[in-house]
């Protein structure tokens, strides 16, 4: 019964003391394909992914109720950094769902034009005022929606006469700047900070100043040695603490709090180097971490390496190998030799036949793709040629006897290749991740090795050029491009076995193999040139080429293939690529199979379509 009343009283005081409209709240699942095209569109950074902003623990005054419920503590505020956009995972702040729909529209736009431009003032009042004055300059048709959203807010602001002195003179300066961005300056810290304002970027996280100048130097996490899976780690929150020194005496620790981690208990032991998945498995169970700056360096594990086969058992590199630059776009330059390309091949392969449970599907693929092929015609009246051109050769004579010329050139002809003139090169990755399932009888890998063959099958059915590469990486020094087929050799027995022999590798330096083809493919005097990509997931690698840094290496690598005058195209199975891919690829660069399964037989169909 007792538990019973105090879940009443729980539910009934929380609905009273909080300041949300429930009814009218709008969750960033449904505005969530709305913003990206908005922001895009508002001129912000395609590569940044749309994520949750969590709740943190922002001191502002509370009223006795929101104190006896507990809520009114924390606050969900948008921020950016180069990695993502974060916007709250709900807004109910308004009385009307097109209020809070208007928010998040608004949110984004201001997003978008926070390009970390040097004119912009770093002070958060300063600097949310010209974010401001910007959007609005940039877009008028917004004004009426900010001047909807400003007057709604203000009427949900504490008044000045309600507040301190000090925090009284900080909330005009914040109604000011909310009303004529622009026109104020930043304002002294008062002993709290102001209070939330949903319409402004916040910094990420939001912190009070005086622990954010303590911060500067935090280390960040997508430089080369550190790590940072901002898909499955949770924000939590944190209080400051001294590091212990390590000198300390014995610790008496009472033993009901044991079973807790909830409490932070200030052990006297500097650093040590635990297990990353112990540590790991402590923070998952703590709902307060303790942060104490340390100037001692801890070695940081990796999530797992993979130790590259003994040379007797591994592919035939084919040379010392090549370097190629890689893109920083932090400091927006490319960084000379900073890649090795190992081009390699299969060891002892043989000559091998297609696998019976193909060969009816690749009869199919070969008579629909015969209609492709490049017809033979004769080129007449050329200069030199195999045969005699009997016409050209009639009208010269027929000419010289009516004494009207004596012209010889052009009298013979030519049987040359028709107008399909291309040449295409397929990259397929053999990352580590292609050792996953597809279903109960099938890996990602034997999907593409099938989807390889009959590729191959329909292209030498048509007469192109093309060759075949796969690709995976460990690290910057050693990226693999296993040679499956080039093209300067037929499609037979001997491809056919270097491509059965394919089998799951490391990681997706997407960005290297993509130039070194590209090099290659450039090398083909063929009018049309298709760089055709197949993968299953997002460029990643062991050292820093994880997140932010990978995908704009790649973009990078497939501008420079356009510039060359290539055509890239993406064909991957991962139902994900919609966040990432419209960024690297364009938005019609690239095409999502949604079932694996489906792969070998879509492959060839995309490649008529393309080259149609």
């Amino acid at each position: 019964m007792e538990e019973y009343v105090g879940k009443i009283w729980h539910r009934w005081v929380t609905r009273a003391a909080t300041r949300d409209h429930l009814d009218a709240a709008v969750t960033l699942d449904e505005m969530r394909a709305r913003i990206g095209i908005l922001f895009r569109a508002f001129g912000g950074d395609g590569g940044l992914k749309v994520e949750t902003a969590p709740k943190l623990p922002y001191a502002t005054p509370r009223t006795a109720l929101q104190r006896v419920a507990g809520v009114g503590g924390d606050a969900a505020l948008a921020w950016r950094d180069q990695e993502t956009l974060r916007l709250p995972e709900r807004i109910a702040r308004f009385p009307t769902a097109e209020l809070n729909r208007d928010l998040y529209i608004w949110l984004a736009a201001l997003a978008a034009g926070d390009t970390d431009a040097p004119e912009l003032p770093l002070a958060w009042l300063e600097r949310n005022q010209a974010l401001t004055r910007r959007v609005l300059d940039a877009f008028p048709g917004l004004r009426p929606l900010y001047a909807r959203l400003v007057e709604a807010h203000l009427t949900q602001r504490p008044t000045a006469s309600e507040l301190p002195l000090d925090a009284a003179d900080q909330e005009r300066m914040v109604r000011a700047a909310l009303r004529n961005p622009g026109q104020h300056r930043d304002l002294p810290w008062a002993t709290s900070p102001p209070f939330p304002v949903p319409l402004w970027l916040h910094p990420s996280p939001p912190l009070p100043r005086a622990a954010a100048a303590d911060d500067r130097e935090v280390p960040d996490p997508s430089a080369p040695g550190q790590s940072r899976d901002t898909e499955t780690k949770r924000r939590r929150q944190a209080e400051r603490a001294e590091m212990p020194d390590g000198k300390g005496g014995l610790i008496a620790l009472r033993m009901e709090s044991i079973l807790t981690w909830a409490e932070h208990v200030n052990v006297d032991r500097s650093t040590e180097e635990d297990d990353d998945e112990d540590a790991e498995r402590a923070a998952d169970d703590m709902d307060t971490m303790a942060i104490a700056r340390d100037a001692q360096a801890s070695t940081r594990r990796l999530r797992f390496d993979l130790d590259l086969p003994s040379a007797e058992y591994d592919d035939r590199p084919l040379g010392e190998g090549i370097t190629l630059p890689e893109w920083d776009f932090r400091n927006a330059r490319l960084q000379p030799d900073h890649c090795r390309i190992q081009p390699m091949v299969a060891r002892e392969v043989g000559a091998t036949e297609l696998p019976p449970h193909l060969r009816r599907t690749a009869r199919r693929l070969r008579s629909q793709f015969q209609a492709l092929a490049r017809t033979r015609q004769w080129y007449r009246g050329q200069p030199d040629g195999s045969d005699v051109d009997l016409d050209a050769y009639l009208r010269m004579v027929t000419t010289r006897q009516a004494g009207a010329g004596t012209d010889d050139a052009g009298l013979y002809k030519e049987l040359r290749q028709g107008d399909r003139d291309l040449a295409c090169l397929l990259l397929a990755d053999l990352s580590l991740s292609t050792d996953a399932a597809v279903n109960d009888n099938a890996r990602v890998i034997d999907v593409i090795r099938d989807s390889l063959l009959l590729f191959a099958e329909a292209l030498a059915a048509t007469g192109d050029r093309f060759a075949m590469y796969g690709f995976s990486s460990r690290k910057r020094q050693h990226v693999r491009l296993n040679l499956l087929k080039g093209f300067d050799e037929r499609y037979e027995g001997q491809a056919r076995g270097r491509i059965n022999a394919i089998r799951p590798g490391y990681y997706t330096r997407m960005g290297a193999a993509i130039r070194y083809t590209a090099a290659e493919l450039g090398k083909e005097a063929a009018h049309r040139r298709l760089l055709l990509i197949l993968t299953d997931g997002k460029p990643n690698d062991l050292d820093h080429y994880e997140g932010r840094y990978g995908v704009e290496d790649t973009r990078m690598a497939v501008l420079e293939a356009r510039r060359l005058g290539l055509q890239p195209f993406c064909v991957t199975i991962d139902r994900e690529a919609g966040e990432y891919l419209p960024h690297l690829f364009g938005p019609n660069g690239f095409v999502v199979i949604r079932h694996p399964e489906e792969l070998p037989r879509r492959l060839p169909q995309l490649y008529a379509r393309l080259t149609d």
